[in-house]
């Protein structure tokens, strides 16, 4: 049996889970504290949960074809301030090199409070080629003698021609000091983010690199073959040798392991993903099967590194009860391991010895919370979770289920006080929470424009039943608690496709420009380690920024096959399709079908201005699995075979461009091949989307069948 492994490393404990890698079901998972103590670090505590998930799913070293881990090193390292003294090389040379070294003064960055990222700052002038490395190794020893210990080396449009920062990059490396190009950290213009993001890259690049110097030693030393993986905060991963020139690509990488692990085992189409631990939950976004991405922030300066957009709420399992004058006011952020307390809801019931109703202040300054102590002198904390188990929200199969009767007795003084049943008072505090977390999930809606009547709220970590289904009530929404959800996170690490961008700044791309940025991320993602012949690739222009993107995802040399069930049947497709534009199953038409994907249609008429009325249509495009993979409104939509791709995509370009005083609008073309979207939105010539395709459908048989998906720009509605 060939296994696939994965670790997530946190704050509190390390995790491992050992997942089949032909049916990618849980076979079995391990946990030890996290080893922040230990010589060689987390590293040590990596090794030891390996060895103990191996030694008790009997998992030989051969087994192993693939192994990866997530890790909060990167990002404790920022929140802790414990990062090198960075040194900044700026390269230029007359009047743009004067702006330059302006621009690349980035100061001390505070990280937290009292906690500052340090930098230093040479000019190297470039205006005599022959010169530059004498230069750059003066300017490197001043750098040394202020202290710094980590280099970063930065010049303007270097994104164009990176020949000097490379040049100096391996001349610091050659004196022994770790180095960051800007060009490497990221290919947009814009010299103070782009040196920014690397300062921050080049902080934790000593300790990173000792880190995964010494995991990949350590998986080497227990005889397994599998190249080591580590999370990216994007939701994918990459080899150890790319970490080793950008760990900064690993910060808030823990929460992404989590919401990748639920979106290969729940099927989302739009959805908010709730990782709960004891603590705090953080909450990610899944808008058409996709997790959102944004531009991570660093002490609240905006980086060049894309990340999960993850918000964090001090809302957990093990939340405690702020009290005043013996009645609920708040819930958290407090938790029940800061006041040194047991949960209440997790001991026996004899235990709960007539309690009385306590106050205590887990630090000082902190308001009162509360506790119970019993005539057998045990203390235990009113939690959340006890809330939601009494409330009936937690089911006897979620991790999070506990001793109902204990929490009862733990919680009936409170209720006293308050004039209240039990129930009644633990309904209080969970409506407090919601209150709290709702905020964040509103500000999701609103930002990506979801609908409440589609979306499903989906639960991870050992918390998420004393969250999510009380939440999911008071919005009116659906919800599920993620199969696995205590190890959501080292399933998701486990389960990871390797994944990496290329992002320029193009005025007006030609299709030169964007088949040329395709082919940079392809190798970005093979050099990550996946195999390129599983490599796909996803195209943005940003015609308002003048950015452009690559996305490539790829799956690793050893992967078996996709997770995925037996499929649905045409009519339970339809009644999903149906539900979701709010129509009855008879209503929608099967417009196109390829064996893999199918879309519906709904034709309905909606009010205007002036109480006039016009026909739209709402396409649905879904899987096999039932997800909707697409929802557009007033779609065209054909079925062709391969062989005819070219005349219908020119078909549907001459019938749905508009030509106007500014010139042209190219409509937005997608290409459903198999159980690839292929997104040609956004781009800005017939031109581009023809050379695009003629790249993306190269490799498909003349026989089989495509979907295209058309839509006005001006009407590229989610509907």
């Amino acid at each position: 049996m060939k296994v696939r492994i994965g670790i997530d490393v946190g704050g509190t404990f390390t995790d491992a889970v050992v997942i089949d890698n032909d049916t990618f079901e849980l076979i079995g998972s391990a946990k030890i504290p996290t080893t922040h103590e230990a010589k060689e670090g987390v590293a040590a505590g990596i090794i030891q949960v390996l060895h103990k998930a191996m030694e008790e799913c009997n998992v030989k070293p051969e087994d192993v074809v693939f192994i990866a881990h997530g890790t909060t090193q990167a990002t404790n390292a920022l929140l802790e301030g414990d990062v090198a003294k960075v040194g900044i090389l700026t390269l230029g040379t007359g009047i743009q090199g004067a702006k330059s070294k302006a621009d690349t003064n980035i100061g001390n960055i505070e990280l937290a409070p009292g906690k500052f990222l340090y930098t230093e700052n040479e000019y190297v002038n470039t205006g005599n080629p022959d010169m530059l490395e004498a230069n750059a190794g003066e300017a490197l020893d001043r750098l040394k003698e202020k202290g710094a210990q980590s280099m970063v080396v930065t010049e303007a449009f270097s994104v164009d021609d990176p020949a000097n920062e490379n040049k100096v990059v391996a001349l610091c490396s050659g004196k022994g000091f770790p180095a960051t190009a800007g060009n490497d950290v990221s290919k947009l213009y814009g010299l103070k983010v782009r040196t920014r993001t690397a300062v921050i890259n080049g902080s934790i690049l000593p300790k990173m690199l000792e880190v995964a110097n010494m995991t990949e030693d350590s998986i080497k030393n227990a005889q397994i073959k599998a190249p080591l993986m580590v999370m990216r905060c994007d939701g994918g991963v990459m080899t150890v040798d790319e970490v080793r020139s950008r760990p900064i690509l690993t910060i808030l990488s823990g929460p992404a392991a989590g919401v990748a692990g639920a979106l290969m085992y729940e099927k989302l189409t739009d959805g908010i993903f709730m990782e709960v631990g004891g603590t705090s939950t953080d909450i990610s976004c899944v808008k058409d099967g996709n997790v959102v991405i944004k531009y991570a922030e660093v002490g609240g300066h905006k980086t060049y590194v894309n990340s999960l957009d993850v918000r964090t709420v001090g809302i957990g399992g093990g939340s405690m009860i702020e009290i005043k004058g013996g009645k609920i006011v708040n819930v958290g952020p407090r938790s029940s391991h800061i006041a040194n307390l047991a949960y209440e809801v997790y001991t026996d019931t004899e235990d709960m010895d007539e309690p009385v109703l306590k106050e205590v202040h887990p630090k000082e300054g902190d308001p009162a919370y509360a506790y119970v102590e019993c005539k057998n002198g045990k203390k235990f904390a009113l939690t959340l979770s006890g809330a939601a188990n009494i409330a009936g929200y937690v089911q006897k199969d979620n991790y999070a289920y506990g001793n109902v009767e204990a929490a009862k007795k733990a919680w009936k003084p409170l209720a006293d006080n308050m004039g209240l049943t039990v129930e009644e008072t633990a309904k209080q505090a969970l409506h407090l929470a919601a209150q709290k977390n709702g905020k964040v999930v509103e500000s999701f809606i609103r930002d990506y424009g979801l609908d409440k009547k589609t979306l499903t709220f989906v639960g991870g970590g050992g918390g998420a039943a004393s969250v999510v289904p009380h939440i999911a009530e008071e919005f009116g929404v659906n919800f599920k608690i993620a199969r696995n959800a205590a190890v959501i996170s080292p399933i998701g690490v486990a389960l990871a496709m390797v994944r990496d961008m290329v992002e320029r700044t193009i005025q007006n791309p030609t299709e030169k420009d964007i088949l040329a940025l395709r082919y940079e991320a392809i190798q970005k993602a093979v050099k990550s380690g996946a195999n390129p012949d599983t490599v796909e690739v996803r195209i943005e222009v940003d015609t308002q920024q003048n950015k452009v993107r690559a996305i490539a995802i790829g799956t690793t040399e050893l992967r078996a096959k996709e997770l995925a069930g037996s499929g649905k049947t045409d009519c339970e497709l339809a009644e999903i399709a149906a539900k979701s534009v709010g129509a009855s199953p008879d209503e929608m038409e099967k417009a196109a079908d390829n064996g893999l994907m199918k879309a519906f249609v709904y034709h309905t008429t909606m009010k205007t201005m002036l109480f006039f009325k016009k026909k739209v249509t709402m396409l649905r495009l879904i899987d096999k699995d039932g997800v909707i993979r697409l929802q557009r409104k007033n779609a065209a939509v054909l079925e062709c075979q391969a062989s005819e791709w070219r005349a219908k995509v020119k078909h549907l370009l001459n019938e749905y461009t508009v030509h106007a005083d500014g010139g042209a609008e190219i409509p937005n073309i997608y290409v459903v091949a198999g159980k690839r979207i292929i997104d040609f939105a956004g781009m800005q010539s017939d031109s581009q989307i023809l050379s695009l395709c003629e790249v993306e459908l190269q490799n498909v048989p003349g026989d089989e069948k495509l979907i295209l998906i058309c839509t006005r720009t001006t009407e590229n509605e989610r509907g």
